[in-house]
């Protein structure tokens, strides 16, 4: 019981850390008038669905990061912490460089180096645990769409 407890504990933690500094950043970016203000094409997303996607891919990123832990793949594989940690940091960076510095052309690197650890983690994480493997694929979805998006904010 005390061993289903921490382990409880650790999944806790690994989740919160990641969706907690999604939503800082999410705060501390403010409502993104540039965004807002943009004149998008239908297709571009609400701002609310925006970040719900954000905050969904760090929920499964965390939760897909605590099994590959949970197993020991972190010391099984060491480039898994690096690449899982220069994920989160490239996800954190990414809104406040487009929607308050205005970055766009740097936005656009950060999705592809975004994607690029992505696949990393994919391919190591799914050596690992396969579960682990699959729940990244939503977060590729989701940057590759973000990626599109940040294309097209080029020229707009």
């Amino acid at each position: 019981m005390a061993m289903a407890k921490r382990g409880l504990r650790s999944l806790a933690i690994a989740i919160s850390i990641p969706v907690s500094l999604t939503l800082i950043t999410i705060y501390c970016s403010g409502s993104s008038q540039n965004y807002k203000a943009l004149p998008k094409p239908f297709w571009f997303p609400p701002l609310w669905a925006l970040n719900f996607f954000y905050v969904a891919s760090s929920f499964f990123m965390g939760l897909s990061s605590w099994l590959v832990w949970a197993e020991g793949g972190f010391h099984k594989q060491p480039t898994a912490l690096p690449l899982c940690l220069a994920q989160l940091g490239l996800s954190l960076a990414w809104k406040p460089v487009v929607f308050v510095m205005g970055g766009i052309r740097l936005g656009l690197t950060i999705c592809v180096a975004m994607f690029g650890t992505l696949v990393g983690c994919s391919r190591i994480f799914r050596d690992v645990n396969p579960i682990a493997g699959d729940l990244v694929k939503p977060c590729l979805v989701w940057v590759a769409f973000l990626t599109i998006i940040n294309y097209k904010l080029l020229y707009l």
